[in-house]
């Protein structure tokens, strides 16, 4: 091979990684003290668990796949603050984040602020990139999460909450209806109580604003 060749193939790999890292763009370079909860797997004892969702390490993640439904809940609560995670879901996982919960025993939609991971949900405006009952997002779902690895930035300030997927921003709005309290990872049930896909969550930071 000539050295314009050798240089040639060289270029090509460079092009065809930067290529590959595009659909996973990098967390913005904004300074701020972030506390690690899950990374590569390390982190389960960061977290309670309530429900029977079979959590464990494997694969550098932490991974849910059976049970009827469960959340790993944050040991702290917060008020004003970012979450960043970076997580693997299915087409059909149920998953989500759930924030400003004022109960650490009792998790849902009804108490808390639920950024939603569900690409296949049945009434999909409030699938993956939206907050269920507050937030809705355009369909057909355009950001979806299903088969790879995802990106997902959640800022909580007074009233403003912004949602952003692999640096797509899928919701912003005002609501002041939950002020302050605990965050959780979610394994939910499929469509109609069925077994749903994997939820895989290898990096998970948080900080107070």
């Amino acid at each position: 091979m000539s050295v314009f060749a050798r240089i040639a193939a060289a270029l090509l790999v460079v092009a065809l990684g930067v290529a590959g890292c595009a659909s996973s763009p990098p967390w913005d370079n904004d300074g701020g003290s972030w506390m690690t909860l899950i990374d590569n797997g390390s982190g389960l004892d960061n977290f309670d668990r309530i429900g029977d969702a079979n959590w464990r390490t494997e694969g550098g993640a932490i991974v849910a796949d059976d049970g009827k439904g469960g959340h790993l809940v944050s040991r702290r609560v917060y008020g004003d603050f970012q979450i960043r995670a970076e997580f693997w879901a299915a087409p059909d996982t149920n998953s989500g984040i759930f924030i400003r919960s004022a109960d650490n025993k009792k998790i849902g939609s009804a108490t808390s602020y639920e950024i939603n991971i569900w690409d296949i949900r049945p009434d999909p405006k409030y699938g993956t990139g939206a907050i269920v009952n507050f937030a809705a997002v355009p369909v057909p779902i355009t950001n979806l999460a299903g088969n790879r690895w995802n990106r997902m930035e959640i800022t909580a300030q007074g009233t403003r909450l912004i949602v952003k997927l692999n640096g797509q921003t899928t919701v912003d709005i005002n609501d002041g209806k939950f002020k302050a309290g605990y965050f959780s990872l979610q394994y939910g049930a499929g469509v109609k109580g069925a077994r749903g896909g994997p939820i895989k969550w290898r990096t998970v930071q948080v900080r107070t604003l």
